[in-house]
């Protein structure tokens, strides 16, 4: 089966977009222009993410036609060109010629998030990424006969890639690999749908508290490059190198384990420097922005409150959060209470306080609206399912595990079950944005109902090796 470009009809949507939002992705689309490839080459999932002005306002009957193109077309991209995505729907009895219509779509098969942490060590696991890739690797030379995680990470970077990692508290890192048009989406990706929904361009100042990319193969800190080119001035509260071994050192520690001093006096330098960063911009009139994980902020406002110091920066500061709201092992802060502490500390109003449900395997960011804090999915290349324990999609309104079919993924199949918990209206209950929106509380959930699921993934991994070797 071929895999070709559809043809598509001009996909420029009229939609009433205020003059200000034309304005603001205008500048956009400059800034960011090395991340846009040639328009000849754009495929059905490039329409639906650049030719929308607001991506959370286009018609719901307009977004489902682009969300189908989009996906079938990525669907039959990995069927084709990606061995043990095609194994798997093979088991699974679903080809491309299956997908014809909108409600076809829940017959794509799912993979679990699981899938990319069932990685193996030492030299099986550069062959573990080419099983997961879709398309033809580029040459990777590793030059260590005892390679580290990161020396075989660096190494297909070094050849043109951005595989990166997130570790969780399982002791696993996540791996995705992504060429080098993937992240470029994602990133693009990644500023569209906040710029759609705040307006942060005129911000003076940004303080990151998320590594450096050049520092790290995190995904936390590869996910935010295009900042740099985004914005005129970002400063980093964390200018240090993360390594893999760092990483899972402190995401497996207990809490009764005590942090080693030189892991305590380099938080305190990190909290003196957004502090003193606070500080600088006080008694200005410049607009600042402060954005990481809820916990480092959690952190700082402890701080501040413990040496009686609180600031007044008004309309004139933002807050941007994302990462999940656990702030030290199962301890967690609401997102609410979050942003009222935000307001009493900062003096920052709830509006200018948003937060994204990230994740490093997909690339849509779900961003909450400024009315009423729900998460806007962002539905023109990105289709979300809530799936029952028997991984059926179930209605709006009810609890289940959170399910995407990612259409920007190109190197490698996107259409992922995630470990997380939610619940999803059909629209905002709140402001008049048409798409569907998560409920703010996400938690994780039971992994346990996994495991039927991940075992397939893993049964054909398996024999993707016995062939390979």
């Amino acid at each position: 089966m071929e895999v070709q470009k559809e043809e598509t009809e001009d996909l420029t949507l009229k939609i009433g977009a205020p003059t200000e939002m034309e304005d603001r992705i205008k500048r956009l689309n400059e800034r960011l222009a090395r991340y846009i490839p040639p328009r000849e080459t754009w495929t059905p999932a490039d329409e639906a993410l650049r030719t929308p002005i607001d991506l959370f306002r286009v018609p719901v009957d307009e977004a489902r036609k682009m969300q189908l193109r989009a996906i079938r077309y990525t669907f039959a991209r990995h069927y084709k060109l990606n061995d043990f995505y095609h194994k798997y729907c093979e088991m699974r009895g679903v080809t491309p010629d299956d997908i014809r219509t909108y409600d076809d779509l829940e017959k794509i098969p799912l993979i679990p998030d699981l899938t990319f942490k069932q990685h193996p060590s030492g030299e099986d696991f550069a062959h573990w990424i080419a099983n997961i890739y879709t398309g033809e690797l580029p040459t990777v030379v590793i030059e260590s006969a005892n390679p580290t995680f990161d020396d075989v990470i660096n190494a297909f970077n070094a050849a043109g890639m951005m595989v990166a990692y997130s570790s969780g508290t399982s002791g696993r890192h996540t791996v995705i690999p992504r060429d080098m048009r993937t992240y470029l989406t994602q990133q693009f990706m990644d500023a569209k749908s906040k710029s759609t929904m705040f307006d942060w361009w005129d911000v003076d100042h940004t303080l990151l508290l998320h590594p450096k990319a050049a520092h790290t193969n995190l995904w936390i800190g590869k996910v935010m490059a295009f900042e740099l080119e985004m914005y005129d001035d970002v400063s980093y509260a964390l200018d240090f190198e993360i390594t893999a071994d760092l990483a899972l050192k402190a995401m497996t520690a207990n809490e009764e384990e005590h942090a080693p001093q030189s892991a305590e006096e380099r938080q305190r330098k990190i909290i003196e420097i957004a502090i003193k960063w606070l500080e600088r911009y006080d008694k200005t009139t410049d607009t600042i922005r402060i954005e990481g994980a809820p916990f480092m902020l959690v952190q700082i406002m402890d701080t501040l409150e413990g040496e009686g110091k609180s600031f007044e920066f008004g309309d004139r500061g933002m807050v941007g959060t994302g990462g999940g709201w656990k702030i030290n092992e199962d301890k967690r802060i609401s997102a609410a209470d979050f942003r009222r502490r935000v307001e009493e500390v900062f003096g920052i109003p709830e509006k200018n306080c948003g937060d994204v449900y990230g994740m490093i395997e997909t690339n849509g960011v779900p961003v909450t609206c400024p009315e009423g804090h729900y998460y806007h999915i962002p539905y023109t290349w990105y289709k979300p399912f809530v799936l029952d324990k028997s991984f059926n999609p179930v209605e709006y309104g009810e609890l289940g595990r959170f399910a995407v079919l990612d259409s920007l993924a190109f190197s490698y199949p996107g259409f992922i079950i995630t470990g997380d918990q939610v619940r999803m209206l059909e629209h905002c209950p709140v402001c008049d944005r048409p798409g569907p929106v998560l409920e703010p509380e996400i938690q994780r959930a039971p992994s346990v109902e996994m495991r039927g699921c991940a075992e397939e993934v893993r049964k054909v991994l398996a024999q993707d090796f016995a062939e390979g070797n």
